[in-house]
C-alpha cells in the first residue's frame, strides 16, 4: 500500500501539467523518500517476521543503517524547505514563481540531499569504527544506530556526542526553521481581511502542518525527549509508526484534501472532463 500510494502520487503529479508547480514537485520527491526508507526497511523487518532465520550480514546491516540515516535526514530538511515554499506562495504570491524557478528548487533538495549524505556518513563512520565482540543479536526491527552501539565492546561517549550533534541538525534546526516560517505565515494570514481568504490560506498549509507533526512527534519522543530510550519498547513502536504508518499516511494526507491531485486522478483514469 505504501508503494501503491506514494507511486501513485508521483505518476499523478508527473503526468498532470496543472500540478507541475513547486509544492507538487516538493511532495513528489517527499513520496520518493518514503518508497525509499520505506524499501531499506521493511521488507527485511517482514521476512524476519514470516521466516525462522532471523539474520543479516554486517555489510547489508551498515548499508541499511546508512540509508535510512540518509533518506531519514534528507526527509527532515526537506520538510523545512516545503514550510518556505509555503512562505513564499502566501507572503509573496506575485514573487512566487520568479523566485521558487525548478533551478532553485532543485538546488534546495540537492542541499538537502547533501545533508543526508554527511549526516548519514558521520553516523555510520563512527558506529563502525567501534570493536563488536560480544553478541550479535540486535534489539530492534532494523539496523538503527543505537541498536547497533549497544553491541559495541568499548566506550560509545563519542558516538553518543556525535549522536546528539547530528540530532539537533536533523530534528531541531529544520524543526525550529518551520516553526519560525508558520509564524511569520500565520501574521500575514491574520492581516487578511476576508474571512474566506483567511480560511483558504490556512487551508495550504494544513496538509503539511500534519504531514510535518506526524515525522516530528515520533522523532522528539525517540530521540530528543528526556529520559528517552530508542531501544524501549514504546521507542521501537514510534519506529515502526515512523517507518510504515507515516510513509502511507502521507499521500493519503496530501491527496484527500487535494482538489488538484482528484482531479488528477479522475483524469488519468478516464474519467475528469477537459473543457478547452
Amino acid at each position: 500500500m505504501i508503494l501503491v500510494s506514494n507511486s501513485l502520487l508521483i505518476i499523478l503529479i508527473h503526468q498532470d501539467s496543472c500540478l507541475h508547480t513547486p509544492m507538487y514537485f516538493f511532495i513528489s520527491v517527499l513520496s520518493m523518500l518514503d518508497v525509499c526508507y520505506t524499501t531499506t526497511t521493511v521488507p527485511q523487518m517482514l521476512v524476519h517476521i514470516l521466516s525462522k532465520k532471523r539474520a543479516i550480514s554486517l555489510a547489508r546491516c551498515v548499508a541499511q543503517m546508512y540509508t535510512c540515516l540518509l533518506f531519514g535526514i534528507t526527509e527532515s530538511w526537506l520538510f523545512s524547505i516545503m514550510s518556505v515554499d509555503r512562505y513564499m506562495a502566501i507572503c509573496h504570491p506575485l514573487r512566487y514563481k520568479v523566485i521558487m524557478s525548478r533551478w532553485v528548487c532543485l538546488l534546495m533538495v540537492g542541499i538537502c540531499a547533501a545533508y543526508g549524505v554527511v549526516g548519514g556518513l558521520c553516523d555510520t563512520f563512527f558506529a563502525m569504527r567501534l570493536p563488536y565482540c560480544g553478541p550479535n543479536e540486535i534489539d530492534h526491527y532494523f539496523c538503527e544506530v543505537p541498536a547497533i552501539l549497544k553491541l559495541a565492546c568499548a566506550d560509545t561517549s563519542l558516538n553518543d556526542l556525535v549522536d546528539f550533534i547530528v540530532g539537533v541538525n536533523v530534528i531541531v534546526v529544520p524543526l525550529s526553521l518551520v516553526v519560525v516560517v508558520y509564524v511569520n505565515i500565520f501574521a500575514n494570514i491574520m492581516k487578511i481581511r476576508s474571512a474566506q481568504g483567511r480560511i483558504k490560506a490556512f487551508s495550504t498549509c494544513a496538509s503539511h502542518i500534519t504531514v510535518v507533526t506526524m515525522f516530528a512527534i515520533p522523532c522528539i519522543i525517540m530521540y530528543m525527549s528526556p529520559g528517552s530510550d530508542p531501544l524501549s519498547n514504546s521507542g521501537k513502536k514510534m519506529a515502526l509508526f515512523y517507518n510504515v504508518t507515516t510513509a502511507f499516511l502521507n499521500p493519503v494526507v496530501y491527496s484527500l484534501r487535494n482538489k488538484d491531485v482528484k482531479k488528477a486522478f479522475l483524469k488519468l483514469m478516464g474519467q475528469g472532463r477537459v473543457r478547452f
